[in-house]
């Protein structure tokens, strides 16, 4: 059985977490990370750009054998602080790329709602997020 956990508990972490860097820009891995960067961005108010990246089907069985870029990357990220985020990092591969994509970049940070980042709200098994119907 999975896990789940409420909208109430995740939204509270969201509350608590505190970033130690300003960042010019939140980029979101679509469609994961979607949620996660708009609630970020009620707390840091900065602007947030979506990176297009598949890897895995809306039942998490992986769809290619990487990550592929699914949407040209239409905003500038050079020379910039990014918050990148996801919502679920379960072996790094598309952090790992879209870090990659996003070379030149000033300095990238990472947030994940559950999994190994530099900044995430939960490092579990993995949990049905509240937003997921």
């Amino acid at each position: 059985m999975i896990d789940y956990k409420s909208f109430e508990e995740v939204m509270q972490r969201f509350r608590e977490i505190e970033f130690h860097e300003t960042f010019d820009i939140i980029v979101a891995i679509a469609n994961g990370g979607i949620i996660p960067a708009a609630i970020i961005n009620q707390k840091l108010n900065t602007e947030i750009q979506l990176l297009k990246i598949n890897l895995r089907d809306p039942s998490q069985k992986p769809k290619y054998d990487s990550p592929k870029l699914v949407s040209p990357i239409d905003f500038e990220y050079k020379d910039k602080t990014i918050l990148l985020v996801e919502d679920r990092i379960k072996t790094g591969a598309t952090v790992q790329f879209a870090i990659d994509l996003l070379h030149g970049a000033k300095q990238i940070k990472t947030f994940a709602v559950n999994g190994k980042a530099d900044y995430s709200l939960y490092d579990e098994s993995c949990f049905k997020f509240p937003w997921n119907l």
